[in-house]
């Protein structure tokens, strides 16, 4: 079990505790999240699951895969730092203390 703070656009912040062997994006979607839309149901074909991971933890996540890093094309203003599609960090207890910020709109 890990706890995630997902923070909205407009700074609204949702601290959920998600069960490890979940996704990150599939946290956000069993807590009601908004702001994570997650359009292809964690598939990694989309990227309306886009956020912009917290500078402390950007060294501390797996590295993007190449499928990952192509979707990120399609992402709205995606940073070549911190962006991360959530359908794709898988939640350890490693993630506890995990913060994600959405950005303005999915795309």
């Amino acid at each position: 079990m890990a706890r995630i703070t997902y923070v909205e656009f407009n700074g609204t912040r949702h601290e959920v505790n998600v069960a490890s062997g979940l996704t990150v994006m599939e946290g956000a979607r069993d807590n009601g999240i908004p702001g994570i839309e997650a359009d292809c149901g964690g598939a990694c074909a989309c990227s309306t699951c886009h956020v912009y991971v917290d500078q402390a933890w950007v060294e501390k996540l797996p590295a993007r895969d190449p499928m990952e890093e192509d979707m990120l094309d399609f992402a709205w203003q995606p940073d070549p730092a911190r962006s991360r599609l959530t359908c794709q960090l898988k939640v350890t207890d490693a993630l506890d203390g995990l913060v994600v910020h959405m950005p303005e709109r999915q795309i």
